[in-house]
């Protein structure tokens, strides 16, 4: 069985991942945004390892977060669940980046270049990711008039994106990505159509499972079936501009070589 963060694991999707690991006998690390936070996951799922604290509001706590994760160890798989969803108006983080923007794909990203690589990385994007548009020249969203769910069906897109380039970049690392569909979680509301543990089974079954069908890298996945994702995720050279952007957001290269960059990193 593996040792596993689940990120943004306090409740929702995440917390249902963790529940559904620890059934299955695997090893699992929580993660919250702060202390409080972390004391309800505690709470929730006390039979989890431990709980890891970081906000992905701030890009500081996210690579302290991946020291405190590399302090525990390497991570058999890292299922990249934390995100927002729409913001009414365009919000700007400590850092200085859009916070959708910082949120669901900077903070996913550093954690990725930072921590020990992994056996498997899963990154949640949506159904939406088929109406984003990539636009490396204003992902800040300065220029275009703001549209909270443009914003985010364009950081879902990214997401694929990052897992795909991943993929590509690391192959001793799964990298894959997910559509959970609408859940009903509190970002999704109550009447969504998919329960809560539906929407976590997917990328439960790839971060746990020894199934073939699992051990696959560079794929998009709805109900544990590989599904056609954007084109443009494809393409290497948007896999390049996203790298190079998320390296001078962040500050943080893309580590070619990951094992080298973990070592240098500690």
């Amino acid at each position: 069985m593996g040792r596993i963060l689940v990120t943004g694991s306090a409740d929702g999707l995440g917390l249902q991942s963790a529940h559904d690991l620890i059934d299955g006998g695997h090893d699992v690390w929580l993660h919250a945004r702060s202390a409080a936070r972390a004391a309800d996951a505690r709470a929730a799922e006390p039979r989890a390892a431990g709980v890891l604290v970081g906000d992905f509001g701030e890009l500081a706590q996210v690579a302290t977060l991946a020291d405190d994760a590399n302090a525990v160890g390497t991570f058999d798989a890292v299922i990249n669940n934390a995100g927002i969803y729409i913001n009414g108006s365009r919000v700007e983080t400590v850092d200085g980046n859009e916070q959708v923007l910082q949120v669901n794909v900077l903070a996913p990203y550093l954690l990725t270049a930072l921590m020990h690589p992994p056996g498997r990385l899963v990154y949640l994007s949506s159904g939406m990711h088929a109406s984003g548009v990539l636009d490396f020249d204003d992902l800040q969203r300065v220029r275009r008039p703001w549209s909270g769910s443009s914003a985010y069906s364009d950081s879902k897109l990214l997401d694929v994106v990052l897992a795909f380039a991943v993929a590509q970049r690391w192959p001793g690392t799964r990298s894959n990505a997910v559509d959970p569909g609408w859940a009903a979680t509190k970002m999704g509301g109550s009447g969504a159509p998919v329960s809560v543990r539906d929407g976590a089974a997917t990328q439960v079954w790839l971060a746990g499972s020894d199934e073939p069908e699992a051990a696959v890298s560079g794929c998009y996945f709805s109900r544990k079936a590989e599904r056609a994702a954007h084109v443009d995720a494809s393409d290497p050279t948007v896999h390049q501009h996203l790298l190079d952007a998320c390296a001078d957001l962040t500050g943080v290269a893309w580590p070619e070589d990951p094992v080298l960059s973990a070592v240098a990193h500690e």
